[in-house]
């Protein structure tokens, strides 16, 4: 029987690195592959890994924004473990309030990272999804804060259970030309490029667990979207509420679903709670 195997994406520093310790903690059975788009620094943080008992870690390099990046993760993994096990989608950017770049740039490059990153990081590595596999979205309470300044009639889009992929990447791609115009609140979007890629990820998560639902029917996959909570991060800065280690316990909790666990599956979570979307 081939090795279990969890990848964790952005897992050099912040939340990524405290998901790698908390499912080693955890005493996950099975290789964990740290992923980052450096070289330098992944390696870097795998030896940190080590140094704390941690010999079940390995880097591979994966740039989340470039597609041939994670086709051969896809390659390395097949070869390698024949599958995967655990799949947490965390490696994302956020600007600072103080950033200067216009905000059809900061809407642009936080959309190709945090919303097609992730949704070409899933088309990629679902597919090798065995029996049993757990996904984990990392998204933000701020998707829901955000759906809430949306207009009534993008809030029905983005809420309707049938919403199809095709539908979300062109309502996505939708917000970045609005913001490129300037016009983007005048079409009923939310003034927030980081909170609005949530929403693309948090809907895109419950997409992913309806498909899932319906082609490996049987196989007990769950799926779901998370928020690990303001995190004291290079993103966040250092004033937010929770420890690296604190925001990682709701990724690790969901990753970690026992095997007989039907639920939860195409939510959002956290503090290990769903709430509703």
């Amino acid at each position: 029987m081939s090795r279990k195997v969890a990848v964790v994406t952005g897992a050099n520093k912040g939340i990524g690195f405290a998901i790698v310790q908390g499912l080693c903690k955890a005493g996950y059975a099975g290789d964990i592959i740290l992923t980052a788009r450096n070289d330098k620094l992944g390696q870097e943080a795998v030896q940190q890994a080590k140094s704390e008992g941690f010999n079940n870690v390995l880097f591979h390099r994966l740039d989340i924004c470039d597609q041939s990046s994670a086709e051969e993760l896809c390659k390395f993994l097949e070869k390698n473990y024949g599958g995967l096990d655990v799949l947490i989608n965390n490696a994302g950017i956020a600007f600072k309030d103080s950033a200067t770049e216009p905000f059809g740039e900061q809407a642009e490059v936080s959309m190709r990272t945090n919303f097609w990153g992730t949704l070409w990081v899933s088309k990629a590595l679902l597919p090798l999804l065995r029996p049993k596999a757990r996904v984990v979205n990392v998204s933000s309470f701020v998707s829901k804060s955000a759906l809430g300044k949306c207009s009534p009639e993008l809030q029905a889009k983005f809420r309707n259970p049938d919403i199809s992929e095709e539908e979300l990447c062109g309502l996505m791609g939708e917000f970045v030309a609005a913001a490129q115009k300037g016009d983007h609140e005048a079409k009923g979007w939310p003034n927030t490029a980081y909170g609005t890629t949530k929403i693309g990820v948090t809907v895109l998560s419950r997409i992913q667990a309806r498909v899932m639902s319906q082609t490996r029917a049987g196989d007990g996959i769950l799926l779901n979207a998370c928020c690990p909570g303001w995190v004291r991060t290079d993103m966040a800065g250092p004033k937010a509420m929770k420890s690296p280690e604190e925001g990682a316990e709701t990724p690790v909790y969901l990753a970690l679903l026992p095997a007989g666990a039907t639920e939860p599956h195409g939510q959002l979570v956290w503090d290990k709670v769903v709430h509703e979307w």
